[in-house]
């Protein structure tokens, strides 16, 4: 299998619903909680990508567009952004869906870094 085809095969998304419990006090989700979600799509993206244990070593961006209100169903999206010898660039986007019409908007972006290990915690090629 080619890297253009483990990029392409790699791509990972996850659907869910925004319930009242995972909002802040603004009625919108948890700054926190996205964050979380966004490194969960990564961290599958990532091993997707490489079958081997991934760890993550940093969330190197993240913007919050839009808020996310209570209510609504989002959709992580993680996708291979850059490949380097043991470690590699996960993008992650959130889209938020209004529940009863087809609005859909890119809410917030992030990048997380994922470092390849063996089992004994030690880097390795992520190709």
């Amino acid at each position: 299998m080619t890297t253009e085809e483990r990029i392409k095969d790699a791509e990972s998304r996850i659907f869910k619903t925004v319930f009242p419990s995972d909002t802040n006090h603004y009625d919108t989700l948890f700054g926190g909680s996205a964050m979380a979600m966004m490194d969960e799509v990564a961290f599958i993206t990532a091993t997707r990508f490489t079958r081997k244990r991934m760890v993550t070593v940093s969330s190197d961006r993240i913007d919050f567009k839009r808020p996310i209100p209570a209510g609504t169903i989002i959709e992580l999206v993680g996708s291979i952004a850059h490949i380097g010898n043991t470690s590699l660039k996960v993008s992650v986007e959130i889209y938020i869906e209004e529940m009863y019409s087809f609005v859909r908007e890119k809410a917030i972006t992030g990048t997380f870094t994922f470092v390849a290990i063996d089992e004994h915690k030690h880097p390795v090629s992520v190709l």
